[in-house]
């Protein structure tokens, strides 16, 4: 990430919009920007393969591989931004269930997995399934399905700004996609 070229349109942004750079509240601006787009959009410069990776660590499952018992967490909190107008898309809450084949993905790596898959410019049916996708790779499990709540800025504070509409998407791989009874797992 070009952190001096983001400060230098960042600066030539606010002169676009009449503001002016070089006032006390703005001079720092440019910087500050940066620094943000910097951790906002850290998931950019990694392959969903890369986040398995990273956040891969995996335990031995304790009972038998094929009871056919699903790992829950739910309301995982991400945000994103939308690749359509750069707007927030906030308040997201995420929701992941996996059946494990042979070992469990640590809890802690899941919520990692979801707050990196969020960290690009993103649409939120793709941010659902990279994170399935994700999830998949890393629980080397085929059977995983993502529930994503979300709202988006480009709804509620510009446009129509309809404040109270939020979007649902969901997203099923493996034994998910026709088994009702897992789905419901994910409060469909």
């Amino acid at each position: 990430m070009d952190i001096k070229e983001i400060e230098k349109h960042i600066r030539g942004l606010l002169v676009a919009i009449g503001e002016d750079p070089d006032r006390e509240g703005l001079r720092e601006t440019p910087a500050r920007v940066a620094r943000m787009y910097e951790e906002a959009f850290a998931g950019i410069k990694y392959t969903n393969r890369e986040i398995a990776e990273m956040f891969g660590k995996t335990f031995e499952v304790p009972s038998d591989p094929n009871s056919g018992g699903a790992v829950v967490i739910k309301d995982i909190s991400v945000f994103s931004y939308c690749e359509h107008h750069m707007a927030l898309m906030y308040d997201m809450k995420v929701d992941v269930a996996y059946i494990p084949r042979g070992r469990v993905l640590g809890l802690s790596k899941i919520a990692r997995i979801c707050d990196m898959a969020a960290k690009r410019l993103q649409l939120q049916e793709r941010l659902g399934r990279d994170i399935a996708e994700i999830i998949s790779l890393a629980a080397l499990s085929p059977d995983v399905g993502v529930r994503i709540e979300g709202c988006h800025s480009c709804m509620t504070s510009r446009g129509i700004k309809n404040v109270s509409s939020k979007t649902v998407t969901k997203n099923y791989f493996g034994a998910f996609k026709d088994d009702v009874s897992l789905q419901n797992l994910l409060g469909d």
